[in-house]
């Protein structure tokens, strides 16, 4: 698969004007999926004061290869992918500070903020998976520079998942740890590839600490 490189697309953009945000939250879509799809999930939130912004994939796809595939059989689109969404982050961040920016993914783009947030630690609003996992191949070990300094994390996955191991969800709960982030792994039985209602009580619980 050749994508042209990632950021081309222009975000989507929802909720309050940037100059009226009291922070933003960041919803990054999976494979296959949309802006437009990702950003149905805020209509379950309370995201009043909130400026959104939901980048697309070239393609609906952020990287061609599986997650837990070597990090060189995915670039450069990974890489591209993680520098659009660095861009993104780094103009909210002008406007709201890095500190009232959350970050969510769903699968795929689970991945891809999770990795972002590992690579450019710092303390955020929020970082959340949502049935995802830090990328690489097994045995990888995620000792980035910098400390995510309190910034809370939530990871939920089910435990039987197709596409994301439960031990690679554990595995990057505790690397993010390691970041100094305040960890919340939640493992549903059964569930699959979705998300539950616990899981959005969550958000919303990360989402009202953002002044």
């Amino acid at each position: 698969m050749r994508l042209p490189p990632q950021g081309d697309i222009a975000p989507l953009a929802a909720g309050v004007p940037i100059e009226e945000a009291r922070g933003a939250l960041v919803m990054v879509h999976g494979r296959g999926a949309t802006a437009e799809s990702i950003l149905t999930l805020a209509d379950a939130l309370d995201v009043s004061g909130l400026t959104l912004r939901a980048p697309s994939a070239a393609g609906n796809v952020w990287y061609p290869r599986r997650f837990m595939e070597p990090i060189a059989s995915n670039e450069p689109f990974l890489s591209s992918a993680l520098a659009a969404l660095a861009v993104l982050v780094r103009e909210l961040s002008a406007a709201v500070e890095a500190r009232n920016v959350v970050l969510l993914g769903f699968s795929q783009g689970a991945c891809l903020v999770l990795e972002y947030a590992a690579r450019n630690a710092r303390r955020f609003g929020g970082i959340i998976g949502l049935s995802g996992g830090l990328i690489g191949e097994p045995g990888t070990r995620w000792e980035y520079p910098g400390s995510l300094d309190g910034t809370p994390v939530l990871l939920g996955c089910s435990d039987v998942d197709f596409h994301i191991p439960e031990a690679r969800v554990r595995e990057s709960a505790e690397a993010l740890t390691a970041l100094g982030a305040r960890v919340d792994c939640r493992i549903y039985p059964g569930m699959g590839h979705t998300v539950n209602q616990d899981e959005m009580d969550a958000v919303q619980a990360i989402l009202h600490d953002i002044r």
